[in-house]
């Protein structure tokens, strides 16, 4: 399901603009990264895919959908949204109940909700958490919560709001598993992070955004080498790649096994 983003302004009732002129296409299947600093629009932008925002100026549309006037419910069943602080998000007596909301409320068969949130329960490492009151978890483990209500929808487009903020390192390697497998399930992910690391080496593409406008759109290898967007964003380039330009190396470093076999290679051209 396509996402079409075209001439965006979003102006808030306090005066401040926060879009400024946003044009984005987002194809169905991708997975899209969007880095920045705090303040350049980015969860804006995002929020106005399940219509939480309405546009001051331009469309967004969703499929064959157009976000104005469409009631928040009607896109949830299109974009599920996991929200950076899932205490935004999670309400319910019990993990089972906030997971259960979202599939509910779309009309899913009740046998079929038992099954659905057992599964993203599962998938998000809380397997057995079903009864237990979510402020009783830890934040990470709150997140986690957030995330498989989200999971549980089955919705064709998924927005993830820093979902690594607050997560060990197996939590990390839990929702890497999880973009992987939604993508294979042919579903768009859209990620906001302000992990370098995680978005350069889960993302086939990433924006680059600054003062409610896109500086740098494209391939994550291509995108951490525009040195003048990346600065003006004040984003830093992934660990790895800062690494491999203090070793003078030409071309941009994004993952380990990369960075393991230029190594390599360097080492037996001595």
């Amino acid at each position: 399901m396509k996402v079409s983003v075209h001439g965006l302004e979003f102006v808030y009732p306090s005066g401040v603009k926060a879009l400024d002129g946003v044009d984005l296409e987002v194809e169905s299947g991708s997975r899209l990264g969007i880095v920045g600093q705090n303040g350049a629009g980015k969860t804006t932008l995002v929020r106005h895919l399940n219509g939480i925002f309405q546009p001051t100026v331009g469309t967004v549309r969703i499929g064959d959908w157009e976000t104005r006037g469409r009631d928040i419910a009607d896109l949830a069943a299109r974009v599920g949204y996991v929200f950076q602080n899932p205490d935004e998000q999670l309400f319910a007596r019990t993990v089972a109940g906030d997971v259960s909301f979202g599939p509910r409320n779309l009309g899913v068969p009740p046998e079929r909700i038992d099954e659905l949130v057992n599964l993203s329960l599962e998938r998000v490492g809380l397997a057995g958490e079903g009864q237990t009151h979510p402020y009783h978890l830890s934040l990470s483990e709150r997140k986690r919560v957030a995330l498989a209500s989200v999971l549980a929808m089955n919705t064709p487009i998924v927005v993830l709001d820093e979902p690594t903020t607050g997560q060990d390192a197996r939590g990390v390697a839990m929702i890497e598993r999880i973009v992987r497998q939604l993508n294979e399930e042919g579903r768009t992910v859209i990620a906001i992070t302000h992990d370098m690391d995680f978005c350069a080496e889960n993302f086939d593409r990433v924006v680059v955004m600054a003062q409610g406008r896109i500086l740098a759109d494209g391939e994550p290898a291509d995108v951490f080498a525009n040195g003048e967007a990346l600065d003006e964003a004040r984003v830093e380039p992934p660990q790895l790649a800062r690494l491999a330009i203090a070793l003078g190396w030409t071309g941009t470093v994004l993952n380990v096994e990369t960075f393991v076999n230029r190594l390599r290679d360097s080492e037996r051209s001595r």
